[in-house]
């Protein structure tokens, strides 16, 4: 029932997905443009910590509800923590309405032919499954098409697909059913799946 809902609030909900997934490396500019900065802190726990408080404080938010906010990316350490005692996952959907996916992708590899592919993802099925378990509703992952280049992108969709099986590279590969199964197409503003005509996309 609770994914049912979920699917409704992503087809006809009204508003926009938030990206709370700074991982390390952008971190500190994340720290950095929330009045944070570098030597106010000393090492990557701390850096961590102050981000997921950071990230607390704006899901806590009154204005940070469903009714404007259709869902929000997590970074894995943010959906390993808790807000006031519940997991993250679970305080965005049970007190705020707002559907919850993660991150999972570990950046891209150098541009080719026009492209740039996801990197490998190492221990996926292991991640998708403590996704599941926490109450993430779907993934996020990229690939990104720098030009109009036939062969780049021809390739770009069977690496994509075979590199990190059905999770694969954002705007081409299905989303995976290990973790919830759901992933926002960015070409048509659809969740995959929808039949051509339906549109999900927050307005």
């Amino acid at each position: 029932m609770t994914n049912a809902k979920m699917t409704e609030q992503v087809r006809s909900g009204r508003g926009f997905i938030a990206a709370l997934d700074q991982s390390g490396g952008s971190t500190p500019k994340a720290l950095k443009l929330y009045g944070v900065s570098e030597s106010e802190y000393s090492g990557e726990e701390a850096m961590f910590d102050l981000i997921h408080a950071m990230r607390a404080r704006i899901i806590k938010s009154p204005a940070f509800t469903g009714d404007k906010v259709v869902g929000a990316i997590l970074f894995e350490q943010t959906m390993d923590r808790t807000i006031d005692g519940l997991p993250t996952a679970t305080y965005l959907w049970e007190k705020r309405g707002v559907v919850p996916f993660l991150k999972i992708d570990k950046g891209l590899e150098a541009e080719a032919d026009g492209v740039q592919l996801m990197k490998p993802i190492p221990g996926l099925d292991a991640l998708l499954a403590r996704a599941a378990k926490a109450g993430i509703y779907g993934t996020k992952e990229r690939s990104v098409v720098n030009a109009a280049n036939r062969k780049g992108i021809a390739c770009g969709h069977r690496g994509a697909t075979v590199r990190a099986g059905s999770a694969g590279g954002g705007a081409w590969a299905d989303a995976d059913p290990r973790a919830g199964g759901h992933d926002l197409d960015p070409r048509q503003g659809r969740r995959r799946g929808d039949p051509a005509g339906s549109d999900s996309q927050a307005s």
